[in-house]
């Protein structure tokens, strides 16, 4: 049998899973829920009656949706007792109120403000991005959700986006919110928006040029051992090394291994559109980022830019390895939900980075050897 505070804490924890959550408040099917108590074993009844009427006290006490009682005949009591058999919910807020939680119930009114003002077409987007919804106030989504309405493909005609005033939103509105903005309109126009990236599915000039760090690993393959190119020449622009690789963050230059016919491409972050440039087709490409949410957000969008990218340094067995003593918060996550393109490990892996308290390892605390052997031995397998 289960006391109100166990099924409490089953409820809290449904809330912060995405499907459930998303479910329930937009479906009505799901209601009402029926959550089952447990009847108290005979021997309980004889060896612990003090247990079993704090049992009883407790459900009595609720006040929260029904609870069924079912009178019970017991071999060994002089009377039947009346037994709480099921807790019935009949509504969302019934759901909230019954997990008795203060954080709950203002993230649960967060998201039914955002909901009544917001279009339905977004509605799945927004109750399953709870820590993109939830680091925001309520208008900023609810503006998000009327500036993705309005936008279609190409409309800032070479304008950066800063320049385009739609529904009333500042200049640092798309900068504060492109990662929501890319899911609202992915619901609108499909995956072309992600492929694209936001500036040029809109065509927007970007406010700045991207310059991405290069490196040659150990032979002359470039004009200087160091250099920086304007991510958009790549696409138009071979290089000479056989293996290229790219690296989330350009300080992790020191960490890498020297390696013949090898350049590596850091700094890249987010701006991975130049990785469908048709001459890398042609190359081994690797790909090492943070293990974080955002790391493998960056991964997925590499993938499908260059499905033939490989991975590295990117695991479960990494991440346990050295979490303890080097992992960090990730204050926000790419999403509550792994992106397409990951592979069912990659998924579980970023799953079970939601769940740490500290999900992030940065690159810059992997091991410099272990970094080069991994490194190392991928070009060897990559040349078999």
């Amino acid at each position: 049998m289960k006391s109100p505070t166990e099924l409490r804490h089953k409820l809290a924890r449904q809330w912060h899973n995405a499907n459930l959550r998303e479910s329930r408040l937009l479906q009505t099917s799901h209601w009402p829920l029926s959550l089952n108590i447990g009847k108290p074993s005979p021997q309980l009844v004889v060896e612990n009656p003090a247990a079993l009427r704090e049992h009883i006290c407790q459900w009595q006490t609720i006040d929260v949706g029904e609870v069924h009682w079912k009178t019970q005949n017991y071999r060994d009591t002089s009377a039947p007792l009346s037994i709480p058999e099921r807790w019935i919910l009949h509504s969302p807020s019934d759901w909230i109120g019954a997990c008795e939680n203060e954080s709950l119930h203002q993230e649960f009114s967060h998201f039914a403000s955002i909901v009544e003002a917001s279009d339905p077409i977004f509605h799945q987007i927004i109750l399953r991005q709870r820590s993109l919804v939830m680091a925001r106030d309520a208008e900023e989504i609810i503006l998000a959700s009327q500036v993705a309405l309005k936008l279609s493909p190409g409309m800032a005609a070479g304008k950066p986006l800063r320049a385009l005033s739609i529904a009333g939103c500042d200049s640092k509105f798309f900068e504060r919110n492109r990662a929501l903005l890319i899911l609202m309109l992915s619901v609108r126009f499909g995956e072309a928006v992600r492929d694209q990236g936001l500036d040029a599915f809109l065509g927007a000039a970007e406010d700045k040029e991207h310059w991405l760090l290069l490196a040659s690993l150990q032979d002359k393959l470039l004009p200087f051992q160091q250099m920086r190119v304007r991510a958009g020449e790549l696409m138009t622009r071979p290089l000479p090394a056989s293996l290229i690789v790219v690296v989330e963050n350009e300080k992790c230059l020191h960490q890498l291994p020297p390696l013949p016919d090898t350049i590596a491409i850091l700094g890249a972050g987010l701006n991975l559109s130049w990785l469908k440039a048709d001459w890398l087709q042609q190359k081994q490409v690797l790909y090492w980022g943070d293990i974080d949410t955002w790391g493998f957000s960056m991964l997925a969008t590499a993938r499908r830019h260059l499905p033939q990218i490989i991975p590295v340094l990117m695991t479960q067995a990494v991440f346990d390895q050295y979490a303890e003593h080097s992992a960090v918060i990730e204050t926000t996550s790419a999403g509550d939900e792994p992106p397409d393109g990951l592979s069912k490990n990659e998924s579980q892996l970023y799953n079970h980075l939601l769940r740490q308290e500290k999900g992030r390892l940065e690159q810059e605390f992997i091991p410099e050897s272990l970094v080069h052997s991994i490194i190392d031995l991928s070009k060897k397998n990559t040349t078999l």
